[in-house]
């Protein structure tokens, strides 16, 4: 993006059944604000664009991730 903010996503799987769609979400922040803001908070514009693009939703059924790091 022009501000240098960035959303990968990634499809791996097992090769027999199953798979792993994982989203990565960067954002650059020259804000000294900002550092000290939860990452969720932060990133969350990001992460409602992202998953409006992707219609994760729609096509996997799930809501919300199973996993957050």
């Amino acid at each position: 993006m022009s501000d240098g903010s960035r959303i990968v996503f990634r499809l791996s799987g097992t090769g027999s059944s199953g798979a792993t769609v994982r989203m990565y979400v960067e954002s650059y922040e020259s804000d000294p604000s900002t550092f000290t803001k939860d990452a969720q908070d932060v990133l969350k514009p990001l992460v409602e664009i992202a998953l409006s693009l992707a219609k994760l939703k729609e096509y996997t059924g799930r809501d919300k991730p199973t996993v957050i790091t």
